[in-house]
Protein backbone atom coordinates (compact mmCIF):
# COMPACT_ATOMS: atom_id res chain seq x y z
CA UNK A 1 0.00 0.00 0.00
CA UNK A 2 1.52 3.37 -0.92
CA UNK A 3 2.09 5.88 2.15
CA UNK A 4 -0.65 9.09 1.62
CA UNK A 5 1.42 11.72 2.75
CA UNK A 6 0.30 15.04 3.91
CA UNK A 7 2.21 18.70 4.77
CA UNK A 8 0.29 21.18 7.30
CA UNK A 9 1.45 24.30 9.30
CA UNK A 10 0.26 25.06 12.91
CA UNK A 11 -1.92 27.70 14.07
CA UNK A 12 0.23 30.63 15.49
CA UNK A 13 1.25 30.96 19.05
CA UNK A 14 1.60 27.19 20.13
CA UNK A 15 5.01 26.33 21.73
CA UNK A 16 6.83 23.51 20.95
CA UNK A 17 9.08 21.80 24.31
CA UNK A 18 12.55 20.36 23.03
CA UNK A 19 12.47 17.04 21.97
CA UNK A 20 13.07 14.20 24.43
CA UNK A 21 13.15 10.30 22.62
CA UNK A 22 10.76 7.99 23.59
CA UNK A 23 11.55 3.93 22.22
CA UNK A 24 9.21 1.73 23.39
CA UNK A 25 8.86 -1.82 22.58
CA UNK A 26 5.78 -3.73 24.00
CA UNK A 27 7.20 -6.63 25.87
CA UNK A 28 10.69 -5.38 26.03
CA UNK A 29 11.93 -2.75 27.85
CA UNK A 30 11.45 0.90 28.32
CA UNK A 31 14.08 3.09 27.33
CA UNK A 32 12.46 6.67 28.03
CA UNK A 33 9.27 8.09 29.58
CA UNK A 34 6.13 7.86 27.05
CA UNK A 35 4.78 11.04 25.24
CA UNK A 36 2.82 9.56 22.11
CA UNK A 37 2.53 12.08 19.14
CA UNK A 38 -0.72 10.73 16.90
CA UNK A 39 -0.81 13.31 14.28
CA UNK A 40 -0.11 17.26 14.23
CA UNK A 41 1.57 19.43 16.76
CA UNK A 42 0.81 19.98 20.21
CA UNK A 43 2.13 21.85 23.27
CA UNK A 44 4.78 19.32 24.67
CA UNK A 45 5.16 16.82 22.17
CA UNK A 46 8.31 14.66 22.20
CA UNK A 47 9.88 11.96 19.81
CA UNK A 48 8.05 8.92 19.88
CA UNK A 49 9.42 4.83 18.08
CA UNK A 50 7.48 2.56 18.79
CA UNK A 51 6.12 -0.82 17.84
CA UNK A 52 2.24 -0.43 18.21
CA UNK A 53 0.56 -3.63 20.42
CA UNK A 54 -1.74 -4.54 17.48
CA UNK A 55 1.07 -4.86 14.76
CA UNK A 56 1.09 -7.76 12.66
CA UNK A 57 4.41 -9.21 12.43
CA UNK A 58 6.24 -11.98 10.17
CA UNK A 59 9.26 -13.92 8.91
CA UNK A 60 9.56 -15.20 5.97
CA UNK A 61 5.95 -15.40 5.02
CA UNK A 62 5.73 -16.88 8.33
CA UNK A 63 2.84 -15.20 10.52
CA UNK A 64 3.42 -14.54 14.22
CA UNK A 65 0.68 -13.18 16.41
CA UNK A 66 0.87 -10.22 18.26
CA UNK A 67 3.08 -6.75 18.44
CA UNK A 68 3.95 -8.39 21.86
CA UNK A 69 6.00 -10.87 19.91
CA UNK A 70 7.20 -8.87 17.15
CA UNK A 71 8.40 -6.36 19.97
CA UNK A 72 10.05 -9.51 21.83
CA UNK A 73 12.14 -10.45 18.73
CA UNK A 74 15.72 -9.46 18.90
CA UNK A 75 15.80 -8.30 15.32
CA UNK A 76 12.70 -6.20 15.36
CA UNK A 77 13.85 -4.58 18.89
CA UNK A 78 17.15 -3.97 16.76
CA UNK A 79 15.02 -2.26 13.88
CA UNK A 80 13.76 -0.13 16.64
CA UNK A 81 16.74 0.45 17.97
CA UNK A 82 18.09 1.74 14.42
CA UNK A 83 15.02 4.45 14.19
CA UNK A 84 16.21 5.57 17.87
CA UNK A 85 19.84 6.62 16.85
CA UNK A 86 18.60 8.11 13.91
CA UNK A 87 15.86 10.51 15.96
CA UNK A 88 18.56 11.06 18.28
CA UNK A 89 20.83 12.39 15.76
CA UNK A 90 17.99 14.34 14.22
CA UNK A 91 17.45 15.96 17.91
CA UNK A 92 21.53 16.95 17.95
CA UNK A 93 21.40 18.13 14.59
CA UNK A 94 23.77 15.75 13.63
CA UNK A 95 23.90 15.28 9.48
CA UNK A 96 27.24 12.52 9.93
CA UNK A 97 25.28 10.53 12.69
CA UNK A 98 22.41 10.36 10.43
CA UNK A 99 23.54 9.80 7.26
CA UNK A 100 24.75 6.59 9.38
CA UNK A 101 21.39 5.15 8.92
CA UNK A 102 21.27 5.08 5.20
CA UNK A 103 22.48 2.20 3.55
CA UNK A 104 25.41 3.19 0.86
CA UNK A 105 22.60 1.43 -1.82
CA UNK A 106 19.82 4.22 -0.15
CA UNK A 107 17.68 5.11 -3.20
CA UNK A 108 14.04 6.63 -3.08
CA UNK A 109 13.28 7.98 -6.81
CA UNK A 110 16.55 8.99 -7.50
CA UNK A 111 17.70 10.30 -3.96
CA UNK A 112 20.56 8.88 -2.94
CA UNK A 113 22.71 9.61 0.36
CA UNK A 114 24.40 12.31 -1.36
CA UNK A 115 21.36 14.17 -1.88
CA UNK A 116 20.01 13.16 1.68
CA UNK A 117 22.72 14.72 3.02
CA UNK A 118 22.12 17.88 1.73
CA UNK A 119 18.54 17.69 2.34
CA UNK A 120 18.97 17.10 6.14
CA UNK A 121 21.38 19.81 6.29
CA UNK A 122 18.19 22.20 4.71
CA UNK A 123 16.35 21.05 7.34
CA UNK A 124 18.05 21.79 10.19
CA UNK A 125 19.31 25.51 8.42
CA UNK A 126 15.72 26.38 8.19
CA UNK A 127 14.55 24.57 11.56
CA UNK A 128 15.07 24.21 14.73
CA UNK A 129 13.85 21.59 17.99
CA UNK A 130 13.15 18.45 14.78
CA UNK A 131 11.96 15.73 15.58
CA UNK A 132 10.09 12.58 14.88
CA UNK A 133 7.43 10.12 15.03
CA UNK A 134 7.57 6.55 14.21
CA UNK A 135 4.36 4.41 14.94
CA UNK A 136 5.06 0.73 13.47
CA UNK A 137 2.28 -1.74 12.72
CA UNK A 138 3.27 -4.35 10.28
CA UNK A 139 6.99 -5.57 10.44
CA UNK A 140 8.40 -8.41 7.87
CA UNK A 141 11.65 -10.15 8.14
CA UNK A 142 13.11 -11.32 4.85
CA UNK A 143 15.98 -13.81 4.40
CA UNK A 144 18.28 -13.22 1.11
CA UNK A 145 20.98 -15.19 1.23
CA UNK A 146 23.17 -14.32 3.81
CA UNK A 147 21.24 -11.24 4.30
CA UNK A 148 17.92 -10.07 6.72
CA UNK A 149 15.91 -7.41 4.89
CA UNK A 150 12.99 -6.30 6.68
CA UNK A 151 9.71 -4.31 5.57
CA UNK A 152 8.33 -2.17 8.28
CA UNK A 153 4.97 -0.24 7.60
CA UNK A 154 5.01 2.94 9.46
CA UNK A 155 2.75 5.91 10.57
CA UNK A 156 4.31 8.99 11.77
CA UNK A 157 5.55 13.16 11.20
CA UNK A 158 8.51 15.12 11.12
CA UNK A 159 8.32 18.03 13.12
CA UNK A 160 10.32 21.58 13.85
CA UNK A 161 10.09 25.44 14.63
CA UNK A 162 10.51 27.60 12.19
CA UNK A 163 13.56 30.06 13.17
CA UNK A 164 12.06 32.95 11.28
CA UNK A 165 8.81 32.60 12.42
CA UNK A 166 8.69 30.86 15.94
CA UNK A 167 5.86 29.12 14.46
CA UNK A 168 5.58 24.62 15.02
CA UNK A 169 5.04 23.45 12.03
CA UNK A 170 4.60 19.54 10.95
CA UNK A 171 7.14 19.34 8.23
CA UNK A 172 5.95 16.10 6.59
CA UNK A 173 3.44 13.34 7.62
CA UNK A 174 2.82 9.88 6.57
CA UNK A 175 0.31 6.95 6.82
CA UNK A 176 1.45 3.11 6.22
CA UNK A 177 4.32 4.18 4.44
CA UNK A 178 6.92 1.51 4.06
CA UNK A 179 10.26 1.30 5.07
CA UNK A 180 12.43 -1.32 3.46
CA UNK A 181 15.96 -1.87 5.38
CA UNK A 182 18.61 -4.00 5.36
CA UNK A 183 21.04 -5.46 8.28
CA UNK A 184 24.43 -4.49 7.59
CA UNK A 185 27.87 -4.84 9.79
CA UNK A 186 25.68 -5.56 12.67
CA UNK A 187 22.90 -2.45 12.17
CA UNK A 188 19.73 -2.04 10.45
CA UNK A 189 20.00 0.63 7.57
CA UNK A 190 17.49 2.57 5.76
CA UNK A 191 17.20 1.63 1.96
CA UNK A 192 14.32 3.36 0.68
CA UNK A 193 10.57 3.77 1.18
CA UNK A 194 8.03 2.93 -0.84
CA UNK A 195 5.70 5.77 -2.25
CA UNK A 196 5.26 8.38 -4.82
CA UNK A 197 8.39 10.69 -4.90
CA UNK A 198 7.18 14.22 -3.04
CA UNK A 199 6.38 16.99 -5.79
CA UNK A 200 6.20 20.10 -2.99
CA UNK A 201 8.73 21.41 -0.49
CA UNK A 202 7.82 23.86 1.97
CA UNK A 203 11.42 25.53 2.14
CA UNK A 204 13.88 25.86 -1.18
CA UNK A 205 13.40 24.12 -4.24
CA UNK A 206 13.91 20.40 -3.51
CA UNK A 207 11.66 17.85 -2.59
CA UNK A 208 13.00 16.47 0.76
CA UNK A 209 10.59 13.52 2.09
CA UNK A 210 10.22 10.60 2.87
CA UNK A 211 13.76 10.78 4.18
CA UNK A 212 13.40 8.14 6.99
Amino acid sequence: MKGDRGRTSSESGRRRARGRLSVTTWGGALVTGIFLLAGGILDGVYAVVQVLPDATYSVDGRSLPGGKVAAADSHVKEVVAAFGRAEEAVQRQDVDALLQFYAPAFNYHGLKPEGVRRIWTEVFEYYRNVSSTHLFSDIRLIREGDHLRAEVTCTGGLYGTDRRSGKAVTLDSWFREVHYLISEEGRWRLLGNKGDAPTVAPFSSVPHHPLF
